[in-house]
């Protein structure tokens, strides 16, 4: 029988939401990593314990916001980080990556265009699917661009790394030319993993996985950080 290591530290994870839905396949692309992690709603007492927080899923929020800004400031290392998501919730956010500029659609004239959303994990492209049909689709150099542009105005203004950034999707309407940003969400975007086929899926989230595991190693919670001397 394998013992587990004493001189080996595995940090307590907990994925913010609940198991299923677009993110099933989360706890086990961790573990693959060996990486131990398991779900909670946001107000659960039990995520004030966890070494590393992850957002995934906070669907009601918007009700409670006072509160649930509050508790993104009180658990342990959040990810994405708690000015970064009290930054998105607010209402100016496009406002501030307009003065970057960012070119930003107005609300008007956006029912029957085309949005693409674009899937960066740390800071890095790595799918991208439509909304409206729901379906991955190889996006357009530009498009790309663009939802780069938006995420580094937004590092910058934040005063971080794009790296940093665990997750984040741009949402984008119009083509290559007349592309506009519509949205950017850093809080607990829907990923669209599961209109990945299952090779694609695999690989993205091994990705999410080993970014998972760079963010421990950064914040010195990485399972090799607390052997003994």
């Amino acid at each position: 029988m394998k013992l587990a290591r004493p001189d080996i530290r595995h940090p307590r994870i907990v994925l913010v939401g609940s198991e299923g839905g677009d993110d099933a396949g989360l706890v086990a692309a961790l573990r693959k990593r060996g990486l131990h992690a398991r779900w909670l709603p946001w107000n659960d007492p039990d995520t004030l314990h966890a070494d590393l927080v992850i957002l995934r899923n906070a669907a009601d929020y918007a009700n409670r916001l006072d509160e649930f800004l509050a508790w993104t400031k009180r658990v342990s290392n959040l990810l994405n980080g708690a000015d970064v998501v009290a930054w998105n919730a607010g209402k100016r956010y496009l406002r501030d990556l307009r003065h970057a500029g960012v070119p930003i659609r107005a609300r008007r004239g956006t029912a029957s265009a085309v949005r693409t959303a674009l899937v960066y994990l740390g800071g890095t492209q790595s799918h991208a699917f439509d909304t409206a049909a729901a379906s991955p689709v190889e996006a357009d150099f530009e498009l790309w661009d663009l939802g780069q542009a938006a995420l580094q105005a937004a590092a910058d203004h934040l005063g971080i790394g794009v790296d940093k950034l665990l997750y984040a999707r741009a949402d984008v309407i119009g083509g290559p030319g007349d592309a506009e940003l519509v949205g950017l969400d850093l809080m607990a975007p829907s990923l669209g993993w599961q209109l990945l086929d299952d090779t694609a899926r695999g690989d993205a989230q091994r990705q999410f996985a080993l970014r998972v595991e760079s963010a421990l190693d950064r914040l010195g919670l990485g399972p090799l950080s607390h052997r003994r001397p």
